[in-house]
């Protein structure tokens, strides 16, 4: 499928466990099998940045992105040192996925504001960005006030996708970033809503078109309803979320089992080929692992990954 560069979901995103070890076996079986990136999740597992670090050293080729790491919890002139860090050590290799995260994270997890998270999200990419790009900032803002200089030898500017889905952050994503990363988000929404605001963000802004990263369950199976409605289950959370149920809703969906990519490997085949007609330029792939026992399930991870693989390597 023309333009469509396929990625998979590894660390928390991959569901396997196993430790530090297996997870940097998967980076390198995911480079030998032909994706053009590694997807990993900051959560609550290993920290993203840390791990991407490892794996740029344990692969070659591969562009490995953080999907997403949270902003509000470290300052953006530390995510920027880190992040070139990062950089340095992949070789060149990184994608910085950052996102707000969500107010039930921020404010009673961590205990942080969540106020004026779009203004946050602009002035922080705005920070990161300078950092990145020219080893320095001086940036006076409404949140932020920040003058400092970094010096990571052997790191190079890298692209920035925020993980935004609302209006003002569809802005920001083509604006101020290089474009969006997005979860539980079908391909109606992207193609009659975010692709297009986004990309026209960008061109006002005088940008070439950004990056469209699309995120989504998918399992290759020969029974889509039942997938489907065990994913509705699996990922209800992401029903009630703010952000997510938004863009459930600009679907038409009732579940997140609904925008699952399910069905026999023509079926995934054409959904994907939709997604990419629809301006998505990158799809991340969170392999759901449907079946009524861990050997079905097993086979079912193994058969999507075939799929993907092949499609990656077209």
């Amino acid at each position: 499928m023309k333009g469509l560069r396929i990625g998979v979901g590894l660390g928390e995103l991959d569901g396997t466990g196993g430790g530090l070890d297996a997870s940097l076996e998967q980076f390198q079986r995911a480079e030998r099998d032909g994706f053009q990136t590694a997807w990993v999740a900051n959560i609550f597992g290993l920290d993203a940045l840390t791990l991407l670090a490892l794996a740029g050293r344990a692969t070659t080729r591969i562009e490995l992105g953080t999907a997403v790491v949270p902003t509000h919890s470290r300052h953006p002139l530390y995510m920027a040192q880190q992040a070139l860090t990062t950089q340095a050590a992949t070789g060149g290799r990184l994608a910085l996925g950052l996102g707000p995260s969500h107010r039930v994270v921020i404010e009673h997890l961590l205990g942080l504001s969540y106020a004026h998270v779009a203004k946050h999200v602009e002035e922080y990419v705005t920070i990161v960005r300078s950092l990145v790009e020219t080893g320095k900032v001086a940036f006076q803002g409404e949140i932020y006030r920040v003058t400092g200089n970094l010096g990571i030898t052997g790191a190079t500017p890298f692209p920035i996708l925020i993980g935004g889905l609302g209006p003002k952050m569809r802005r920001i994503a083509g604006a101020v970033a290089d474009g969006t990363l997005t979860w539980m988000t079908g391909r109606k929404a992207l193609a009659h809503t975010l692709v297009p605001e986004i990309q026209a963000a960008a061109k006002q802004a005088g940008r070439k078109p950004v990056r469209i990263a699309c995120g989504l369950p998918i399992v290759v199976t020969n029974d889509p309803a039942g997938a489907r409605e065990a994913a509705s289950k699996a990922f209800a959370m992401y029903g009630t979320l703010p952000s997510y149920r938004a863009m459930l809703d600009l679907e038409g969906a009732k579940a997140p089992g609904d925008v699952v990519i399910a069905g026999d490997e023509h079926e995934v085949e054409r959904a994907l080929e939709a997604l990419a007609t629809a301006g998505v330029t990158d799809f991340h792939a969170a392999i759901f692992p449907y079946g009524p026992g861990a050997t079905e399930r097993d086979a079912a991870r193994e058969r999507t990954w075939r799929l993907l693989s092949e499609l990656a390597r077209r």
